[in-house]
């Protein structure tokens, strides 16, 4: 019997071979209102699984509400989503909550992550220092992502790096966190600076 009439030939079993799947830890870290759920849920394949509460009077002169429009919630744990970056890769995004009272669960959310994802305001961009001093100290890989708001674009990226003081290898690009494309290539970014970093200590 010839190879090509036996359906259970080294081809056929090769064609149906399941591609073993490498999940990866993301954190979606940055300030109160940067737009963290909004990423999240934006790219996730699956319904996102979050821990919303709503803002009461008591939140009143503790968190920060200027530019964060008619927002009604705020995360209180974290927002948790998945997507399937290739056939072999499948990331597993943790988000944090933005509020400096909220920081303690950073060593959790961010155990056993490759990096992070920092999203940031122009309108309010020192809300993102402490994430970006967090990642720095514990040196993991972190890309900071500008969540343009209304669509504008208020400073160059040039101008943004130099206010917020991070190293040139740190990856800077805009976000729109409602744009399922920004925020994959955001992911990419991170993957690969994770890779990258890998590499280098290889």
């Amino acid at each position: 019997m010839s190879a090509t009439s036996n359906p259970s030939g080294a081809g056929a079993a090769a064609a149906g071979a399941v591609v073993a799947k490498v999940p990866v830890k993301i954190v979606v870290a940055g300030g109160f209102g940067a737009g963290k759920s909004t990423f999240v849920n934006t790219i996730s394949e699956i319904e996102p699984l979050r821990s919303e509460a709503t803002m009461t009077t008591a939140s009143t002169g503790v968190d920060d509400l200027t530019h964060t429009g008619t927002k009604t919630t705020t995360t209180v744990a974290m927002d948790f989503g998945r997507i399937t970056l290739t056939p072999e890769i499948v990331l597993y995004l943790f988000g944090t909550p933005g509020q400096e009272r909220f920081h303690f669960m950073w060593n959790e959310l961010s155990r056993g992550a490759i990096g992070a994802v920092i999203l940031a305001d122009t309108r309010r961009l020192s809300d993102c220092f402490a994430a970006i001093d967090y990642f720095e100290q514990r040196k993991m890989p972190f890309v900071v992502a500008i969540n343009p708001f209304d669509g504008e674009r208020t400073h160059t990226t040039d101008q943004i790096r130099q206010a917020l003081q991070v190293d040139p290898a740190v990856p800077l690009l805009f976000c729109d966190a409602r744009a399922k494309p920004d925020v994959k290539t955001g992911l990419i970014a991170l993957v690969e600076l994770a890779l990258l970093r890998e590499r280098t200590r290889a």
